[in-house]
């Protein structure tokens, strides 16, 4: 099973990682704890070694606690990141990344986790009331007491990342990236590139639109959080879904589903280490673990660009 190097450290993860966040249930629909934790068994199961939560992920903090209970008896087969800096307001959240804070949130995550470290710690987001630097020192003071062994940042800016890594050389960034969001491309790739930084992105699959299993007539639950995005409203719901009817050509010429294409896709683009893949469902993580045995050859990618040619720009929002 294919495994990158974590920046310059000598930690191995899969090209594919289980993104935990809709084991936690809070924008997610009909998610259950023992589907939960046979989606993390399943993952395990597939190869996936790369587990990526955070510890406001559930209310109280219920997706760290799922993955403690799944790796009890084998925590050495699997790399854990975890993320400080953001906690639960009921179902709102709060920034609040103080060293004080950051110290006592990992504390917490471990105890969840029902292990002595995590190989990778992320500030979650940036707190507007606390400098980058004060929060980097935080997270070295960690890896230097050994609770934590290399360090991450993810939704910040270049700025704030050189600010970061000047204080706690950085090892993994993690931003959004899909087929219709690449603007880190632009900045934050390269300078990843120029100073040996892993790319670990979300939404590969835009939360669940580009797997293509949403109907062109699908009505979201109004406790469904996708609505609120562009990307599954009027003028561009129709330009994706046309965007999709073209992937679902070409998927069928690969002999794979389109989740699988564009997975595939994602961990082929340059630098980028790997994919977090969400799931609340064991066929979720175990369709989309197959695309890490899938090489996509010139021409594939050729038509891939070409329909995204005739997608055009898609209208875009990030969101922690």
């Amino acid at each position: 099973m294919k495994r990158r190097q974590l920046g310059r450290s000598d930690i191995q993860v899969s090209t594919v990682a289980m993104g935990c966040w809709p084991i936690a249930g809070i924008t997610t629909l009909n998610a259950t704890k023992a589907e939960s934790l046979r989606t993390l068994e399943a993952a395990i199961d597939c190869g996936i070694n790369f587990f990526d939560t955070a510890y406001a992920y559930g209310i109280d903090g219920e997706s760290e606690s799922m993955i403690g209970e799944v790796i009890r008896d084998r925590r050495d087969d699997v790399v854990i990141a975890t993320k400080g800096g953001i906690h639960r307001v009921g179902r709102g959240q709060d920034y609040d990344a103080r060293p004080e804070t950051i110290r006592r949130e990992c504390d917490e995550s471990l105890a969840r986790l029902g292990t002595d470290r995590v190989e990778l710690y992320y500030l979650h987001a940036p707190d507007p009331n606390t400098p980058i630097a004060e929060t980097a020192a935080a997270i070295a003071d960690l890896i230097q007491q050994g609770k934590v062994l290399t360090a991450g940042a993810s939704n910040l800016n270049v700025a704030q990342l050189k600010e970061f890594h000047d204080v706690c050389p950085l090892t993994a960034v993690q931003p959004h990236f899909n087929m219709l969001q690449q603007e880190i491309e632009l900045d934050i790739a390269p300078w990843c590139g120029e100073n040996q930084v892993s790319l670990c992105i979300y939404w590969p699959l835009m939360k669940g639109l580009l797997a293509g299993k949403l109907p062109r007539d699908h009505k979201f639950d109004p406790k469904d959080g996708r609505a609120k995005y562009p990307m599954f409203q009027g003028e561009e719901w129709q330009k994706n879904q046309d965007f999709l009817d073209d992937l679902r050509l070409i998927a069928e010429d690969v002999d794979c589903t389109v989740a699988q294409l564009v997975v595939a896709w994602t961990i082929s683009r340059p630098g980028i280490t790997s994919a977090l893949c969400g799931a609340k469902r064991d066929w979720q993580i175990r369709e989309t673990a197959e695309a890490m045995s899938l090489e996509l050859n010139t021409t594939t990618k050729q038509r891939i660009d070409d329909a995204l040619q005739r997608r055009g720009p898609a209208v875009s929002r990030a969101a922690v």
